[in-house]
This record gives C-alpha cells, sequence and structure tokens, in this order.
C-alpha cells in the first residue's frame, strides 16, 4: 500500500500518440523561434546595468511615487536620467543614468538624492550602483562565452554518453529553447543581465536533465524491442518517464511560482524566466526532442545491430 504514489498525472498504462503531432510541433516551434530571433534583432534585449553600464539609483518615497514630477525634477538639476520606473511597491523608484569612465558617480548620485527630496520630501535614496562601460563590455562577453560553452558541454556529454543522433537532436532543441527565452525576455521587457544569464544556464541544465531521463529510456527500450519501429518505441518511451516529467516539472514550477508572485523586483524576474523555462522545456522533450530524434534516427538506429551503447 504505501509502495503505491499518492499522485499520478497519467494513467500508468496511458498510451498516447505523441508522434502523431511531431510535425506541427516542430512547425510551431520553428515560427515560435524564427519570432523570437526577429525579436531579439529588433526591438532587442533590454540590457541590464552590468550589461549596459551606467548608474541605478534605487529610492523610496514617503507615498505614493510621482514620476513625472521627478524626471521634471531631475532634468531641472541636470540629471539624464535614461529612465525613472516603479520598483517593487508604489513607494519604490528606479532611476537609471547613463555614465562612462570620466562620470563623477558621487556627484550624480548627490544631484538625484537632492531632485528627489526636492520632488517628494521624505524620499530616501537606498543604494546606488555603477558600472563602467568597459566592465560592462567585458561581463557582456564572458556571459555570451558562458552560454555557448554550456551548450558544446551539452553536446559533448550527450554524445559520449549516447549516440550521435541523440545529441544533435537534443542541441537543436536546447537551441530552439533558449531561443524562445530570449524573445519572452524582449517581450517582457525583463533587463537582461548577469541574473538572467544565470537563469537561462539553469534552463538549459533542467531541460537537459528532462531529455536525459528521455533518452535513458529510449536507449532501455532500444535494447528491449529489437524490433519495434522507431515511432512507436518513442511513444512508448514518453509515456512510460511521462509521470516522472510532469512530477518533476510541477515541482520545480511551484518552487519557484512564490518568488515569481512575491520575491520582489530583484527575484520576480528570475523567476519568471524560470517558469517559462520549465514549461518550454518540459514540453520540448515531448514535442520537438523526440520528432527530431525520429527524422535523424529512424534508419540507422533501427538498422544497427550492434550493442547500444551503455
Amino acid at each position: 500500500m504505501f509502495g503505491r504514489p499518492l499522485l499520478r498525472f497519467v494513467r500508468k498504462d496511458t498510451k498516447i500518440d505523441f508522434m502523431r503531432g511531431r510535425f506541427i510541433g516542430l512547425a510551431v516551434s520553428a515560427v515560435l523561434s524564427l519570432a523570437s530571433v526577429i525579436l531579439f534583432l529588433h526591438p532587442g534585449l533590454t540590457l541590464g546595468l552590468d550589461f549596459k553600464g551606467g548608474i541605478v539609483v534605487e529610492a523610496r518615497t514617503s507615498g505614493p511615487a510621482d514620476f513625472a514630477k521627478i524626471r521634471t525634477t531631475l532634468a531641472a538639476h541636470h540629471v539624464a536620467a535614461g529612465g525613472v520606473q516603479a520598483f517593487g511597491s508604489p513607494e519604490d523608484v528606479l532611476i537609471r543614468i547613463e555614465a562612462d569612465e570620466h562620470t563623477d558617480t558621487n556627484a550624480v548620485v548627490n544631484e538625484v538624492r537632492h531632485a528627489v527630496e526636492e520632488a517628494q520630501p521624505g524620499a530616501k535614496v537606498l543604494r546606488a550602483d555603477a558600472v563602467g562601460a568597459s566592465v560592462s563590455a567585458e561581463l557582456f562577453r564572458n556571459g555570451m562565452l558562458a552560454l555557448g560553452l554550456s551548450l558544446l558541454m551539452i553536446l559533448v556529454y550527450i554524445w559520449f554518453r549516447f549516440e550521435r543522433e541523440f545529441a544533435i537532436s537534443a542541441v537543436i532543441t536546447l537551441i530552439l529553447d533558449l531561443t524562445k527565452t530570449i524573445g519572452f525576455l524582449v517581450i517582457t521587457r525583463f533587463e537582461f543581465d548577469l541574473v538572467m544569464v544565470a537563469a537561462i544556464l539553469t534552463i538549459l541544465g533542467y531541460s537537459t536533465n528532462d531529455k536525459v531521463v528521455v533518452y535513458d529510456r529510449v536507449r532501455e527500450n532500444l535494447r528491449k524491442y529489437r524490433t519495434m519501429p522507431l515511432k512507436e518505441l518513442l511513444n512508448l518511451s514518453i509515456n512510460e518517464t511521462l509521470n516522472r516529467t510532469l512530477g518533476t516539472s510541477s515541482t520545480v514550477f511551484l518552487a519557484s511560482l512564490p518568488l515569481a508572485l512575491f520575491g520582489g523586483a530583484s527575484l520576480s524576474g528570475f523567476a519568471w524566466v524560470m517558469l517559462f523555462g520549465i514549461v518550454v522545456g518540459t514540453s520540448s522533450s515531448i514535442f520537438i526532442a523526440a520528432p527530431l530524434l525520429l527524422l535523424m534516427g529512424e534508419k540507422r538506429l533501427r538498422q544497427d545491430t550492434r550493442p547500444v551503447r551503455q
């Protein structure tokens, strides 16, 4: 009695024909990824302080912030604010100022403090951060390098653990997941900074793990059912791992949801991107990775009579 799970998302003997809609899944994924690439080119990502450089000042007013008055007062103090926006509660204000290596950060922050206090008496500056242009450019290069190396390591790992077809289909799927996540960032206008790079790397790791679970079952079934057509074998493998896939993704989703709703501006963006990545990564394991494996490995994986690599 105690060995039976309390919750099953699908019946143990479920036989859903996922491969029947493989062409629709691939087409929808390709269209979404293409649209994401277009959005990346224009209007592009909203670069955060880490990658854009400049000064960010966080202030808190005694009552609801009057953003129009704060902008006007900043202009009167000759502070060229790149943006004045809400930050968490209605009393929190985030002010972005473009700067370079020659900018006197302390002087700018003092001017912002005076302007905010003049616009709304009782307001206080909570923090001020500054990143130079050269540092931000280096951070951006390192962030992109981290994403590229992660995809390369995933390719090498899956190639050695499974077969060539598994590795290629997995990396193509991960690239499609990555482009969709970039599109989500463009649409939502979340700032793309080092925190978002960490979120994307986490998504890639989660998505890879999810695909490895399915691929492990495919490999087992390739040994077990030597004559079963690959299409049927993939359907069988996905159905056998579906409860685990849905259970894992639901657990991570529910753990991230409170951060998205109540984590504040510093964590909510990270959490929303995580939620999006969980949905995309889980669905792509079923509707993208498996159909790609079918297209690339249908002949070789069924005709190759050698033992499947351990």
